[in-house]
């Protein structure tokens, strides 16, 4: 049996979508027939994203969010579904570190990273979430009801790494989140999971793996090698569509075996 995963009609929403991971995720769904929200504060890196999907078919807006600011994540979630209707699909994936070590993080440090992954990926969550539910229920209007929420974590939320233990303790936290949403919201046909990336090349990151530092870390990869964004392409569309259906609370890893 073929499988052909088909989002045309629904609307998907994807936070931190300027540049890496979020820019791909867009860029998948866009192409698999979705219409696009970008989100994000670098607003000219949105402009060239839509750019892009649009010169590939895609259908993108473009909307300013700062994460961290409830105020506006509720204008850009009611922006969005101004601009292209319900959203259905939402991918969670604004995240922010640091790197250093425990003993010299300080309380700006943490809020920092706090303030991105944990309390605005809860809210972005919330804020689509109550629509979903109204949609659900019959008091909001929407081609469809339910939703899927994808909420960006990492390996590092399930392995803790050294000199970045802030942001694994802020990814666990995202963990926790995805299944307390699937829990509360699965009664009403809102899928929440999370996926699990390992280590990815991205341009912020690229040059990383250039340097001796970056090569010694490949080479403690269990297949000595990082992956790229367009591997998560798969799960990414499975999660958003209606064949994930029996799926919720699913904590995902995509890490090439790192985390065994």
């Amino acid at each position: 049996m073929a499988y052909n995963i088909d989002l045309s009609g629904r609307v998907a929403f994807v936070t931190g979508a300027s540049g890496g991971l979020g820019a791909q995720f867009a860029r998948t769904l866009a192409r698999a027939g979705a219409g696009v929200v970008l989100a994000s504060r670098r607003i000219d890196k949105l402009k060239e994203l839509r750019a892009r999907i649009e010169g590939e078919g895609g259908d993108a807006r473009v909307i300013e969010l700062d994460v961290t600011d409830t105020d506006s994540v509720k204008s850009a979630v009611a922006h969005a579904e101004t601009e292209m209707g319900s959203i259905d699909i939402l991918v969670n994936n604004s995240g922010v570190s640091t790197t250093q070590r425990i003993q010299d993080v300080t309380e700006d440090d943490y809020d920092f990273i706090f303030d991105t992954n944990v309390k605005g990926a809860f809210f972005v969550a919330q804020e689509v979430g109550k629509r979903m539910l109204a949609r659900a229920r019959g008091a909001a209007p929407g081609s469809f009801t339910g939703g899927r929420i994808i909420n960006i974590a990492s390996m590092a939320g399930l392995k803790v790494l050294p000199q970045i233990g802030v942001y694994c303790m802020s990814k666990a936290a995202v963990v926790q989140m995805t299944k307390a949403m699937a829990l509360e919201w699965g009664k009403f046909d809102i899928n929440v999971n999370a996926i699990c990336p390992g280590y990815i090349d991205t341009e912020i990151n690229h040059h990383h793996w250039q340097t001796e530092q970056g090569q010694k870390l490949m080479q403690m990869l269990p297949r000595k090698r990082v992956g790229q964004p367009q591997d998560l392409d798969g799960l990414l569309l499975m999660l958003a569509s209606d064949q994930s259906h029996f799926i919720n609370g699913a904590v995902i890893a995509a890490d090439d075996g790192f985390g065994v």
